[in-house]
């Protein structure tokens, strides 16, 4: 019984710091992609924040798919008159992680 809970534990904690890894890389890449130029994680700048793209998609299945097409390929009125501009030159797995940790903040 006790060997269950250390080994419960144990995997609790290496899930722990997957997901602490997985934002930090999620965060060199956005920054590395530029989109901290035009976005933050929870004030308005050029874009929206981070966070009220998390709120605006909550529950939305094919939100993950929108969202890394507008990365990959720009557009505008979602958010006002500025267009985003596109993104061609991140690649598709570097967008997935980023949009995926976008879309996991809490407001």
């Amino acid at each position: 019984m006790k060997v269950s809970m250390l080994v419960l534990a144990g995997a609790a904690m290496l899930a722990a710091g997957a997901a602490q890894a997985s934002d930090d890389d999620a965060k060199k890449l956005l920054q590395k992609s530029g989109c901290t130029a035009c976005h933050s994680e929870d004030k308005k700048l050029v874009g929206p924040a981070y966070k009220d793209v998390a709120a605006k998609y909550k529950g939305d299945a094919a939100a993950a798919g929108k969202l890394a097409e507008k990365v990959k390929k720009g557009g505008s009125g979602v958010w006002g008159p500025v267009p985003m501009p596109p993104n061609a030159n991140v690649k598709d797995d570097d967008i997935k992680t980023m949009v995926a940790y976008v879309l996991a903040l809490k407001k």
